[in-house]
């Protein structure tokens, strides 16, 4: 399957009123003042500024959804990408346990439908609890609310 030129299509059509397949883009010869296909000037910034890998991870990150499933992704959110090391915040303890259990399949799932973005584990977190360390009644070096409890 031959990539086309849309620009020079359009150009063409607009100009003669038909449409006519242009050549294949490993046939075309670009002389100065031709137009480059969109596709071929983002590839060559892509690979020029080396943003491979952070293309992989964008696509994981937004496309979480379609790369887990409707049922996984209502209850888990992608928070971070370090080092290979993937962290996921879930709706509940209950959550992380069972994803837990299930990581090394959802790993490879994950590996397979983004391969450059690195990810070699998996880490589940529970919902975010409340901190009792701050606040108005908090004693220093003390254990927190577990104390005052009878």
């Amino acid at each position: 399957m031959s990539k086309r030129d849309l620009a020079l299509d359009l150009f063409r059509s607009y100009k003669t009123g038909f449409i006519k397949k242009s050549k294949p883009v490993q046939e075309r010869t670009n002389t100065p003042g031709d137009p480059t296909l969109i596709s071929e000037v983002m590839s060559d910034l892509i690979n020029q500024r080396d943003w491979h890998l952070g293309i992989a991870e964008g696509t994981l990150f937004s496309s979480w959804k379609e790369i887990v499933g409707e049922d996984i992704a209502s209850h888990t959110t992608p928070i971070s990408l370090l080092e290979g090391a993937l962290l996921i915040q879930c709706s509940s303890t209950a959550w992380a346990t069972q994803l837990n259990a299930v990581g090394q399949d959802l790993l490879n799932t994950i590996q397979s439908s983004t391969p450059g973005a690195g990810v070699a584990s998996l880490a589940f977190i529970g919902p975010q609890a409340p901190s009792w360390k701050r606040g108005l009644r908090t004693i220093k070096n003390e254990r927190g609310p577990r104390d005052t409890y009878g």
